[in-house]
């Protein structure tokens, strides 16, 4: 096995350095069908734009997975959604028609990280809970090699995009990352939301006091909140 050349990290095969990865991570590998390399980083260097300028890893090898919390009828589920770094995922649009959700979101830092079992900045693909949908972007799925989080803030993964797209519950869409410069100014009246939730979704006060697919901040479930 051939070690990346991505950056000024040196890459180590991860199956021998279970210490850099969150424990989701490391039950998983062993199931995978492709090398999966390792490298440590200063954990306060692992959001996406800080690691790239300082190890010299290209923005658009480097892929950002993102969990969205989908709603319908009064239920809420998760998922997660893997674009390039140079993109941004499409939540109301392509993720939320794919989820057959009424309504998208990104899911708060606290429920992201209680679900997946990750760290928050280093959550990834590989590893997650059984039965989430994993989305990912046709440019992922067809790129040789990305750098995706490890499950921790002091490492990052360098995979194959065909891995990504082998993994169980994927669905590769096209167009799921949107480019940055494309996106539209979001208005800034609209309904009162809780302070952590600047998307539509948690935190989101009812129009009508009758209408239970709305929720309160307060009202996650109980598994999801913060210990």
């Amino acid at each position: 096995m051939t070690a990346p050349a991505l950056g000024s990290l040196p890459w180590s095969p991860a199956a021998d350095h279970p210490e850099l990865l969150g424990a989701p991570v490391a039950a998983a590998l062993p199931g995978l069908p492709a090398s999966v390399w390792v490298a440590a980083i200063d954990e306060d260097l692992a959001d996406t734009a800080a690691f790239c300028e300082t190890y010299g890893v290209p923005l658009d090898a480097s892929a950002n997975c993102v969990v969205v919390a989908g709603r319908r009828a009064g239920q809420t589920s998760l998922a997660a959604c893997v674009v390039l770094a140079t993109t941004r995922a499409d939540v109301n649009g392509l993720v939320r028609r794919h989820l057959d959700a009424r309504k998208a979101s990104f899911a708060p830092q606290d429920v992201a990280v209680a679900g997946s079992g990750m760290a928050y900045g280093g959550i990834t693909p590989i590893g997650l809970p059984a039965g989430w949908p994993v989305l990912v972007d046709a440019a992922v799925a067809t790129a040789d090699v990305v750098v995706i989080g490890s499950g921790i803030r002091g490492s990052k993964l360098a995979v194959p995009g065909a891995l990504l797209a082998q993994l169980p519950g994927t669905r590769v869409l096209e167009g799921l990352g949107q480019p940055l410069e494309q996106r539209q100014p979001t208005p800034s009246a609209g309904p009162e939301r809780a302070p952590d939730d600047s998307d539509v979704g948690w935190g989101e006060r009812p129009s009508e006091r009758e209408d239970d697919d709305r929720r309160y901040l307060e009202d996650r479930p109980p598994h999801w909140g913060s210990d």
